[in-house]
């Protein structure tokens, strides 16, 4: 309390002054300076001065589940089955990582002890067990809340004075961190004075610098830094710590797409999954499939006492009218959650090319349509040429048939998101491995789908069939030429090298069911797969399959038809290096 008592009826009238006001000076001048004030241990500056420089253990809540302390570096724990050392801040974001893998697991975290953690007056303590930790996490305030100030930090060294009971300056102390800070008001006495050598200079959380000349001042920018940013005191790892104005440029970024909607305790995700949502800055949203009609919504954000909110407000569209709390928010991804029944999660898709969106439901209704042949199969970069011409069929309900006209395999396949988040087909078939995989759809026309898995170098190219392509004219007339044979090799040539002499005497049979029998002298030397096919990107292609190891095996290749009559069909391939294969058949 300021004491400038002369005399007792002065000390009166300041009594019933204070008793009128409820307030309460706490700073003492000393000397005739203005600025030479002391203030006492246990006055209010002193306590914000004391949360300032308190040990903030707010950044290993997602280990520690406790604000008011911290886990001293290095120590070990199990994630999930994966063991790391922790050494610094950074490799917290590592136990984040795995624990954001799965959305729908259960996160486990064991802490290999003993430990040792660092409360907020920088005192140390072992920790043996897991019951141990636990206590001393109780001990925090619910929810894992603090009172230490984090948004605005001391600039150091300050140089701080002590005095004694005659108010005469009795020591003068350099302080050089938070710890020291935080350890010499602790050793002070209650009615201790100290007083700071100003100017002093403070920063806060955004990095602005603030030069405080007097106590009063020093109080006044610790009070109002009480609240001026999130302390993450919170046990919510997932919130990140980000702001507004950082939530709408993401937004406005990319298209985001569906990941997860719950409503109302009911998991609606498989109905809206691959669905877009695209936010335009004049606070209109879009929720659209690129096939049906957009639903036009509005949007905003606000910050409240729980961080940052997106609202979205769609007429007569329930599922995403939500008022939500962005609870995580990272470089691609978005989750919002209103309640434990409540929640989306969006992924920002910025691959994605507007010009050709692919969406779910067209490419299911795609699939079951016809049937579709392989065109290409690539295995880690090397060509599975035993499956080309080989026909899928999706068939509703899951199941799908690998036929090559004679013999049939069959499993399972469904669409969805493979780990990427990216739009999948995804085939089961036990003794074909080559084809099961989660194939990316890349590109879906009409005609033709491209599948690519980049990391594994797997692509798959499949072209459309309906009824035998009996509505495409050119395809059913070479079709009707080639099934008049027999056929004999006139000419095979690799690049400038003549091969023909390799299938002398041979009569080539293209029959029904797509099989191709060759033969010398009427006696069956091998069977093969045949089948002629328009390419919506390539033409006419004639698809000859031969799965041996001998020199038919040459022949295998989907063969573009460079011309045809009733007694000569003309083929070619060029490769990757450009030169040209031909293969020409002529009646005998």
């Amino acid at each position: 309390m300021k004491k400038l008592i002369n005399n007792l009826m002065r000390t009166l009238l300041v009594v019933l002054v204070l008793g009128f006001t409820a307030c309460q000076e706490e700073f003492e001048r000393i000397g005739d300076d203005p600025e030479n004030q002391t203030i006492s241990a246990s006055s209010s500056t002193a306590d914000l001065i004391q949360k300032t420089s308190s040990n903030d253990g707010s950044y290993d809540n997602i280990v520690d589940g406790a604000s008011c302390f911290a886990v001293q570096f290095p120590y070990t724990v199990n994630v999930n089955g994966v063991e790391i050392t922790i050494d610094s801040k950074e490799d917290l974001d590592l136990v984040e990582e795995i624990f954001d893998e799965l959305d729908d697991d259960d996160d486990i975290l064991d802490i290999f002890f003993p430990i040792t953690i660092t409360l907020s007056d920088f005192s140390e303590i072992t920790i043996e067990n897991q019951d141990q930790l636990e206590q001393y996490a109780r001990e925090c305030f619910e929810e894992g809340d603090d009172d230490d100030i984090e948004c605005i930090d001391f600039v150091y060294p300050i140089t701080l004075f002590t005095f004694g009971v005659d108010n005469q300056q009795s020591g003068q102390v350099i302080i050089e961190s938070d710890r020291e800070m935080r350890r010499f008001f602790d050793e002070l006495d209650d009615d201790d004075l100290i007083s700071i050598e100003f100017p002093i200079t403070l920063i806060k959380f955004d990095g602005t610098q603030v030069v405080i000349e007097n106590n009063a001042a020093l109080a006044a920018a610790l009070e109002m830094a009480k609240n001026q940013c999130d302390e993450d005191d919170d046990d919510d790892y997932n919130d990140d710590d980000f702001t507004e104005s950082e939530l709408d440029e993401l937004l406005l970024e990319c298209p985001l797409q569906v990941r997860q909607v719950i409503r109302n305790s009911v998991d609606n995700t498989e109905q809206y999954i691959e669905r877009l949502l695209t936010f335009s800055a004049d606070g209109t949203v879009y929720f659209t499939t690129f096939t049906a009609d957009e639903i036009m919504g509005t949007w905003s954000t606000s910050m409240s006492d729980n961080g940052v909110m997106l609202s979205l407000d769609f007429e007569n569209f329930p599922d995403f009218t939500i008022d939500a709390r962005v609870y995580e928010l990272d470089d691609d991804k978005i989750k919002l959650y209103k309640d434990d029944g409540n929640k989306i999660i969006l992924k920002e898709r910025c691959d994605l090319d507007d010009s050709n969106p692919i969406d779910r439901e067209a490419f299911i209704a795609l699939l079951k349509e016809c049937k579709w042949i392989i065109k290409e199969v690539e295995n880690q970069g090397e060509e599975i040429e035993r499956l080309l011409g080989y026909e899928f069929e999706f068939a509703a309900g899951g199941t799908v048939t690998l036929s090559n006209g004679v013999n049939t395999k069959q499993g399972t396949w469904e669409t969805g998101l493979n780990s990427q988040l990216q739009l999948s087909l995804m085939i089961t078939i036990g003794d074909e491995p080559g084809v099961s995989f989660e194939w990316p759809i890349r590109k879906m026309l009409q005609s033709r789908l491209e599948f690519e898995i980049d990391d594994a170098d797997h692509e798959m190219t499949l072209l459309r069939e309906c009824d035998n392509s009996a509505n495409d004219g050119d395809v059913v007339e070479i079709r009707g030429i080639a099934l008049d044979g027999p056929w004999n090799v006139s000419l095979y040539q690799e690049g400038s090298t003549d091969l023909t002499t390799s299938f002398a005497g041979m009569d080539f049979n293209f029959g029904e069911m797509h099989q191709v029998e060759v033969s010398i002298n009427a006696d069956p030397q091998a069977t093969g797969l045949w089948r002629v096919l328009r390419d919506s990107e390539e033409g006419l292609k004639f698809f000859i399959n031969f799965d041996t190891m001998d020199v038919l095996s040459e022949l295998t290749e989907d063969w573009k038809v460079v011309s045809i009559t009733s007694t000569r069909i003309e083929l070619s391939d060029e490769s990757d290096d450009g030169s040209v294969d031909t293969l020409v058949f002529e009646k005998p």
